[in-house]
């Protein structure tokens, strides 16, 4: 009996990703911290451009770390799990643009 409930407690973890996955995920995370790197040691870029590059190479890396690291696309719940990134994002967004917003247009305090 003791057998039973040992197997059933393992069960209940939640699907893991294969070796491969993993391998991809980490591949891709060297590669999108590398070009960057590479970019900015060399001055391969203007000023902006590295900057640009270094924000896209950083949206890429949380988006490979949750898809393959975190497993946001897997499970019966994933349609969920997406939609609460979504919200959790734009808010995020929404805070940070009206900080920036009152930041800029606030002339009354100065």
């Amino acid at each position: 009996m003791e057998h039973n409930a040992h197997s059933v407690s393992h069960d209940h973890q939640g699907g893991h990703g294969s070796l491969k996955s993993y391998v991809i995920g980490f591949i891709l995370s060297i590669v999108l911290t590398i070009i960057p790197l590479v970019v900015v040691l060399n001055g391969l870029m203007s000023k902006t451009g590295t900057l640009v590059l270094i924000l896209v190479m950083a949206i890429l890396q949380f988006a490979v770390q949750l898809v393959f690291f975190m497993h946001l696309k897997e499970g019966k719940d994933s349609k969920w799990n997406m939609m609460a990134l979504l919200l959790g994002i734009i808010i995020l967004l929404t805070i940070v643009a009206g900080s920036i917003w009152i930041m800029t247009y606030n002339q009354v305090a100065h």
